[in-house]
């Protein structure tokens, strides 16, 4: 995709509400200067021996001299089984993330003083590796902060027993800040980018300036005591906020992280980039670290839900979220790194994240002019427990085990509604990603006065260069009702013309539903002059060059091509063609799939155009010159020559192979089936031994349940979970005397995925204790709206019990 330079004033009209009755017209003028790009201030990036390099402006990254977004998840390796890591890593990648954020907390490595821990869950190194063989970026959060609902923030308690002053430039804090970055760099030796190796960033520190996390030394009904140096306690924030105080002591903060850098760099621990959290006033080093920012809509440090101004359009490289910040922002590319990926709940505070906030989200800030994304959580995780205490954050009232996060990949590995959700959104971002960086951001006139609480008015915005760009729509708003917008028009100003989309009538968006059109873009030196339908993909199979739309929820796809006598449009019964010495205007008829071409010569480009529940379903297969589509409700893992299929609670499922093929793939385990001749796909009907599951329960009492595992699990399963349907406060499971999973009740069934503990302990019995939810708790206020809960105090109701196996199985890669 190239970008246009118009020879000619556009000839498509402007259509005036009279001429379209019933028509709600909306206009951006996108007549505005040009976005300065300058790079001569910051001392960022750097180039290997491989020949990589990475460089930075004030607008955004690149990789080898192109334009790139940066998709981070965060996975934290210590809060997960090492048996499971490499499987982990895999999902990840599945689901599009292109760079994975990892903190190493310094308490879980030294609980005792002197005494460090690499073994095991907690072995860095050879997760680094993991990250290597599968060709996956690591920015390592090397604290010595870290917060996560980590006790103390990671600090060790031993801490508390020194007289030094904590996350200060105190030579005795120093001192044991030095011990932890020379550890850390022991560990990582030989695996950082200028050796080849995928470690490319550093986070130094975390929040400073900017919050901190309780000690969790504490007494019942004391006020916490939070973990900040002295000097900063009265301006540090509980939880992720907006600062309204000056610290006068910001200079010392930017000095200590100065301090901070070279004892990394004098560790080894040398990157190209180092980060340090930019919102709320955090300290950075002007010029040499790069701030991230973050957006929490559901937050669980405030008393009461409320809305978030996280999905309004906004030019977060003129005002990030959180502000004010203490850096200057035209300085620097928004790096939106930190958005709820999900939330964890506390005792007090337990929202629901609904899996359409996440892509809405991602929408708006990428609408918003954000040149780098990043989920925390993106997979979660258990907390493990320490030698002397639960290394959650217990004052804070977090779950002492589950880190779950209620994130696109769960706490078992499980995944979520919103790793679909996201999964066709990233697709998108890393095939156009040198596209979309450049773009700056433009908003309508009124989008100033437009508040969360506003319903009605649509809400949109614009990023493009050389007239060609992305309209980005959203239609949710956290914690209230949208109002479906019908018989939309959004009219472009631009230099050399106007653009109305659509040319006819409008466009309708459903509620809770988000967007991104394009228009004026160049494909395969085609001009597409809009299309109602959101690009997903591109791929290259057969020398075919393959693009790839969807149609959101309630849209109808519309495609506008300038008319281009060197190009032939081959007819097909699947769409409406109409066209005129202007254009071609394309409707696909089918609502689910359909498929169109335009010849140039010998050169194919075709244009596949998908429902959005099917593009859910879709699965991008890359390869070395060729790739592919699969379509499955089935998880679909890539290995070097094969791809895995995980597929929960169906041993039967189809799969659907685009562009079609005559090879007949051969699985690992279970049967294969074709299906009948079927339009544009190849169809599959997989077929795997149902599972028989030796597992039982019984209620002991109405707050004790006995699960009975023996048996085991079968070896060609992946996993089995047991999903509890059920209501109380708290629920807590045990195993050997030890608690291993608990839950706050969140409104919703809780799954537990059960390998580590039956393939790795050796579990054959499981003991659950519930404590009934008490009249007036302070989480009611987050429950009222689940559909889950009926509003029971006092009691413990199971309400249903069911144990899930996980199939899987393998197939070889196709090549047509």
């Amino acid at each position: 995709m190239k970008h246009v330079t118009f020879l000619y004033t556009l000839l498509i009209p402007i259509l005036l509400n009279a001429q379209n009755e019933g028509v709600t017209s909306y206009e951006i003028d996108l007549r505005v200067p040009e976005k300065d790009i300058f790079s001569e201030h910051l001392k960022l990036g750097g180039k290997n021996f491989k020949g990589t390099s990475y460089e930075v402006n004030n607008f955004y990254i690149s990789k080898n001299e192109k334009p790139s977004i940066p998709i981070t998840g965060e996975f934290h390796f210590s809060r997960y089984p090492e048996a499971y890591w490499e499987e982990a890593i895999q999902k990840i990648k599945a689901g599009g993330i292109n760079m994975l954020a990892t903190y190493v907390f310094w308490n879980m490595h030294e609980e005792i003083e002197g005494e460090f821990i690499w073994n095991g869950n907690r072995d860095l190194r050879k997760f680094i590796k993991l990250c290597a063989q599968y060709e996956m970026p690591v920015i390592l959060r090397i604290g010595p902060f870290g917060h996560g609902e980590i006790r103390n923030g990671a600090l060790p308690d031993w801490l508390l027993a020194k007289p030094i002053t904590i996350r200060s430039n105190d030579p005795n804090y120093l001192s044991y800040a030095e011990r932890l970055y020379d550890e850390i760099g022991k560990q990582i030796e030989g695996l950082l980018f200028k050796d080849g190796g995928p470690i490319i960033a550093t986070q130094l520190e975390n929040e400073y300036q900017a919050s901190a996390a309780p000690w969790g030394l504490t007494y019942p009904g004391q006020p916490l005591d939070y973990t900040s140096a002295e000097r900063d306690k009265d301006f540090v924030l509980n939880g992720v906020g907006t600062s309204t105080q000056e610290n006068p002591y910001a200079d010392l903060g930017t000095d200590h992280m100065r301090v901070l850098k070279s004892l990394a760099q004098q560790a080894g621990i040398i990157t190209p980039f180092y980060t340090a959290t930019g919102w709320s006033r955090g300290a950075i080093i002007p010029n040499e670290t790069l701030p991230v920012t973050a957006a929490y809509p559901y937050p669980t440090w405030t008393k009461s839900p409320d809305l978030s101004p996280f999905y309004l359009y906004a030019d977060l490289h003129k005002t990030p979220d959180y502000s004010p910040v203490k850096y200057t922002v035209s300085d620097y590319p928004a790096f939106t790194a930190e958005l709820g990926g999900g939330i964890m709940a506390t005792y007090t505070r337990r929202p629901l994240v609904p899996a359409k906030s996440l892509d809405a989200l991602i929408n708006r800030c990428l609408g918003s002019g954000a040149n780098g994304i990043g989920y925390y959580m993106y997979h979660g995780g258990s907390t493990p427990r320490g030698q002397t205490n639960f290394f959650s954050d217990e004052a804070f009232g977090s779950p002492k085990i589950s880190y779950d996060f209620q994130a696109p990949i769960g706490e078992f590995g499980n995944i979520n509604e919103s790793f679909h959700r996201l999964r066709i959104l990233h697709y998108f971002i890393n095939s156009f990603s040198e596209q979309l960086a450049p773009m700056q951001t433009v908003l309508p006139k009124n989008s100033e006065s437009i508040k969360p609480a506003d319903t009605v008015l649509l809400r949109y915005a614009v990023r493009f260069k050389d007239q060609s760009g992305f309209l980005f729509l959203n239609n949710f708003q956290d914690d209230t009702q949208m109002t479906t917008q019908k018989n939309v028009q959004v009219n472009l100003q631009l230099e050399e013309g106007n653009l109305q989309i659509p040319e006819h009538g409008g466009f309708d968006l459903a509620v809770d539903e988000n967007a991104i059109f394009p228009f004026h873009l160049d494909i395969e030196g085609l001009h597409l002059n809009y299309a109602t339908a959101q690009l997903m993909t591109r791929f290259e199979n057969s020398g075919t060059t393959y693009y790839v739309f969807f149609s959101p929820e309630g849209t109808s796809a519309e495609f506008s091509f300038r008319f281009d006598e060197s190009f032939k449009m081959l007819s097909n019964r699947s769409i409406e063609v109409d066209q005129n010495s202007r254009r071609w205007l394309v409707k696909p008829i089918s609502t689910n799939k359909s498929l169109f071409t335009f010849t140039k010569g010998k050169k194919k480009t075709s244009i596949l155009v998908l429902s959005k529940e099917k593009a859910l379903k879709s699965w991008l297969i890359p390869g070395p010159t060729e790739s592919q589509l699969l379509f499955t409700d089935a998880l679909v893992l890539k290995n070097e020559d094969s791809l895995k299929f995980i597929s929960k609670g169906k041993n039967d499922f189809d799969l659907e192979i685009f562009p079609k093929t005559k090879q007949v793939p051969r699985l690992s385990f279970g049967k294969l089936n074709k299906l009948q001749s079927m339009n544009l796909f190849t169809g599959f009907e997989v077929h795997l031994p149902e599972a028989q599951l030796e597992f039982t329960s019984s209620r002991f009492s109405e707050r004790r349940l006995v699960f009975d595992f023996k048996g085991g699990i079968p070896e060609s399963l992946n996993d089995v979970f047991i999903k509890l349907d059920y209501e109380a406060d708290t629920a807590m499971g045990f195993y050997d005397n030890q608690l291993v999973s608990d839950q706050l009740y969140l409104g919703m069934p809780w799954e537990i995925g059960l390998r580590e503990l039956i393939n790795l302990k050796g579990a054959e019995e499981m003991n659950f204790y519930f404590r009934p939810i008490y009249k007036d708790a302070p989480y009611l206020v987050d429950l009222k709206e689940s559909a889950y809960f009926t509003g029971s105090t006092g009691k413990v109701l199971i309400k249903d019990i069911k144990f899930i196996p996980q199939y899987q199985t393998s197939m070889s890669l196709l090549s047509n």
